[in-house]
């Protein structure tokens, strides 16, 4: 699967932003689509991901540090995930990748294949 990400920018504190991972491919329903954010100077981390479990829903997870506060979707019918960002500040400045993989349930960089280019976003204080 080929991913492209976008909807970053520049915005501040408490502010909402949506990112958007177009995916090319049909078996993009089947694969877990993660976010994952890299801010200068720092290593990779997960955001959240989204998957489908053994009894055809969907499994979301996040990171506590955005837990309550960003919400990942999958539209399947756009090949498309959602990450809906909000009451955003400034430790969430990062270039944000979405991320593919054909495991369920991982959180983990290595476990995802393929990957989009990033989106940068910017929270200003």
């Amino acid at each position: 699967v080929q991913l492209q990400a976008s909807g970053g920018g520049l915005v501040q504190a408490g502010g909402s932003l949506r990112l958007s991972c177009v995916a090319s491919g049909r078996t993009f329903s089947s694969y877990t689509i993660g976010w994952f954010r890299q801010a200068p100077g720092k290593d990779r981390e997960f955001v959240a991901a989204v998957s489908f479990n053994m009894f055809g829903g969907e499994n979301t997870d996040y990171d506590d540090s955005v837990k309550d506060r960003f919400t990942i979707s999958r539209d399947s019918a756009k090949n498309t995930v959602y990450l809906q960002m909000n009451s955003l500040i400034p430790e969430d400045t990062a270039v944000y990748y979405c991320a593919g993989s054909v495991l369920s349930g991982v959180s983990s960089s290595n476990q995802f294949a393929s990957w989009g280019q990033g989106t940068l976003v910017t929270v200003s204080s």
